[in-house]
């Protein structure tokens, strides 16, 4: 009698693990962000303190996936530190733009725009309000 593979045998059997451990975000890459609403937190939600972001500079929320940058002296602004091309977190903010190290896209603290791609599309604006020296989700 022979026995005829089923979807249930086929995931069950020995290995089968390990044929799924490799299944992720298109791109394949490490570092790639949850596609899990984690990171969005809530409205009120404590980011940092104001003094934390360096003027003309930022800094990026990891476990929030946001970027916050202050590009003159009090504007502060916020956008997704997921990086357009293939959804890596961007790594750092330096002269003037926040950084993705994945493949060199680089995006304007002004406004999430596009600097240099492979990007093509600009970094999604996420809302922040400034609370005396605390910046929030709005």
């Amino acid at each position: 009698m022979t026995t005829r593979a089923t979807r249930r045998t086929v995931l069950l059997a020995p290995g089968a693990a390990a044929l799924t451990v490799g299944c992720g975000a298109e791109d394949g890459g490490a570092g790639t962000p949850s596609d899990t609403a984690e990171g969005e937190g809530t409205p009120g939600q404590e980011l940092l303190p104001v003094a934390d972001v360096p003027v003309g500079g930022g800094r990026i929320l990891g476990a929030e996936e946001i970027v916050v940058t202050q590009p003159e002296e009090g504007e502060f602004k916020a956008f997704s530190a997921v990086c357009t091309h293939q959804r890596c977190l961007v790594s750092d903010v330096s002269d003037g733009a926040i950084n993705c190290p994945c493949h060199g896209s680089r995006f304007r603290v002004t406004d999430g725009s596009v600097e240099r791609g492979p990007a093509t599309r600009p970094l999604p604006e996420e809302r922040i309000t400034v609370d005396g020296n605390t910046i929030r989700r709005a």
